[in-house]
């Protein structure tokens, strides 16, 4: 097991480089002069757009500007965003807890919701509960999510008023935060009404975004599980006359998880990338919206910084999934 751990950290290595180049080369590609996007095309005379694309190192080649900037990530330096001053790190890390929030809710639905339906499904097979369980689940994974977030925002938000539209608090609660985590601090606050605004405003985001890793879960949890009733030691189970509780949630869901987790492991690029969409449709103020609103400003370091810690976190995510492996079934040992 400690070797496949030192091995999966020396792959890091030359991933995380291939990922710095591909941001680097990403946001250069991009139509448009972020001088001029930061100042305006009135506003900046020749001299003074020159003198600011020295002064961010614009004007050097970009082997060199690539260079120095993997020099300053070596110490941990992700530049300073150009339109707000501040240091990249700083305002992802005030950003972070937004989106880890909503991806948590909608990761953790995702899995309850998924494993739930494709159990009952595998348990039902062939039969109509089977046939609805996997027809809804192709729906919501065929489902356009900015079309979805709509939907539900017309029929939740403006005909029957139940959610708020946007944002993720509101307005009138005002409490200190502690963790940046809203359900926590509301709640460490002693601020009932303020908990519960904060839930009705993640209702929506967080069903937008586990629809898809729902519909996955649900899936590979039904085929695993089909796979795995089918197996010696289950129908030896059987004879012996253990319940079919025991027999499915001790023997076959246990090994049923293996892949299920690999699924999940999987999932948190696609939350990540759907909750650019989400949070950008919701006006959630997390890291998805803020690389969106970057992207339009051609703020290289905020886009080239974000891109590397997502990046960053998908591949601990992974890690840690492969990990899992071994302590969901004995029988699986890296050596």
């Amino acid at each position: 097991m400690l070797r496949f751990i030192l091995h999966r950290l020396l792959l890091i290595v030359p991933t995380f480089i291939g990922i710095t180049l591909v941001a680097f080369v990403f946001i250069r590609l991009l139509p448009g002069d972020p001088v001029l996007l930061m100042a305006g095309e009135r506003a900046v005379s020749p001299e003074r757009h020159a003198e600011l694309m020295a002064q961010f190192g614009f004007d050097q080649p970009l082997w060199r500007q690539y260079v120095e900037y993997t020099g300053g990530l070596l110490h941990g330096d992700f530049g300073y965003s150009f339109s707000s001053k501040r240091p990249v790190l700083s305002e992802f890390m005030a950003r972070f807890p937004a989106t880890l929030e909503l991806a948590f809710c909608a990761m953790l639905l995702a899995t309850v919701l998924g494993i739930a339906a494709g159990i009952l499904a595998a348990l039902r097979r062939g039969s109509w509960v089977d046939q609805l369980t996997m027809g809804t689940a192709l729906v919501g994974y065929s489902m356009p999510i900015f079309w979805w977030a709509l939907l539900l925002i017309i029929l939740f938000s403006t005909n029957l008023g139940w959610t708020p539209v946007s944002g993720r608090i509101s307005l009138t609660q005002f409490f200190p935060t502690v963790t940046g985590f809203m359900l926590i601090d509301s709640l460490l606050a002693g601020k009932p009404a303020a908990f519960w605004s904060a839930v009705q405003h993640l209702i929506l985001p967080t069903i937008v975004l586990a629809t898809i890793p729902l519909a996955v879960v649900a899936r590979q949890t039904r085929s695993a599980m089909l796979e795995v009733l089918g197996e010696l030691y289950v129908t030896t189970a059987r004879s012996k006359g253990l319940a079919p509780r025991r027999i499915i949630w001790l023997h076959a869901l246990r090994n049923a998880l293996i892949p299920v987790v690999t699924t999940i492991g999987l999932q948190v690029s696609v939350l990540m990338g759907g909750a650019i969409l989400t949070e950008t449709i919701f006006s959630w103020p997390g890291i998805g919206k803020w690389m969106i609103d970057s992207i339009s400003r051609r703020d290289y370091q905020v886009v080239q910084g974000g891109l590397l810690l997502i990046a960053a976190m998908v591949m601990l995510v992974n890690l840690t999934v492969d990990i899992l492996y071994g302590l969901i079934n004995p029988r699986v040992r890296y050596r």
